[in-house]
């Protein structure tokens, strides 16, 4: 059964995708004497969709029995993270073709995924756990919208390497900047991943009763190379393509703690966390 989009939901993409043209077309030199004008309605596109996204994300997920964890709301929240890290984003220049790219990839976020209803359960949890919850799906989304990032870095490292010079080159910020804001990311993310991780440890009753045994073991899988990361960047200044590598290894395993073990739960074996 299909999930019908809705008007709102269709606006939500419009104005990304709106945001994400004005942005793009902010950074390149043929369109030098609108930019202003592009900048503004750019934002306020932007600004916009983040705010609809936002209150329709709330309503789906903040149930009057409890709690929706649905793989349909992480995922939207992924989108509008992502979102708001590219409005964030914008407020550097050089950033705005990043950013262009990042609300293109919130807009696709944005789209229902065709799901069966009886995998959305509502569930009744503790505050406690549903803080929990709330605080790994923050990180998720967070630490995804950083492998964006360091796939930008990536593209930008080649680029440099293979000495290309167009028009395109203004979308993509200096590396040095690009890598600036991956580590923030990073160590943002890390924070957020490892408070996650020892909620989940304080307030889970059984990790073999509840399904999450896989999810726990590349969760701190993950949370170690992070952590291996942020340590590198912060005492040996690691950067480059090792640094880059590292943070998608990492973000490997955090697709296999949270996306990979829930669709086998859900889709192969007709079953849900708790």
């Amino acid at each position: 059964m299909h999930r019908p989009v809705s008007v709102s939901q269709i606006t939500i993409l419009l104005l990304y995708l709106l945001g994400a043209v004005a942005f793009a077309m902010s950074r390149l030199p043929r369109f030098s004497a609108w930019t202003q004008p592009l900048l503004v309605a750019a934002v306020g596109f932007a600004a916009a969709g983040v705010m609809l996204h936002g209150q329709g994300l709330y309503v789906e997920v903040n149930q009057a029995s409890g709690l929706t964890v649905s793989l349909a709301g992480a995922v939207s929240l992924i989108g509008l993270q992502l979102a708001v890290i590219g409005l964030l984003g914008a407020l550097e220049p050089t950033l705005r073709g990043m950013t262009a790219g990042l609300l293109l990839l919130a807009a696709v976020a944005s789209i229902p995924i065709d799901m069966r209803p009886s995998i959305e359960a509502v569930l009744d949890l503790s505050w406690q756990m549903q803080a929990h919850i709330l605080i790994a799906m923050f990180a998720y989304g967070l630490l995804t919208a950083g492998a964006i990032v360091a796939i930008f870095a990536l593209i930008q490292n080649q680029r440099l390497r293979a000495g290309k010079i167009s028009a395109a080159n203004h979308l993509f910020a200096p590396l040095e900047t690009t890598e600036k804001m991956l580590f923030g990311v990073a160590a943002t993310g890390f924070a957020g991943l490892l408070l996650a991780v020892l909620s989940g440890f304080a307030f889970v009753e059984d990790l073999f009763a509840q399904h999450l045994v896989h999810k726990t073991t590349f969760s701190i899988l993950a949370l170690a190379l992070f952590g291996v990361l942020v340590a590198g960047r912060l005492f040996a200044g690691w950067r480059g393509k090792r640094a880059v590598y590292l943070y998608l290894s990492g973000f490997a395993f955090l697709c296999l703690a949270y996306f990979g073990s829930r669709y086998v739960l859900e889709e192969v074996l007709n079953r849900s966390w708790g």
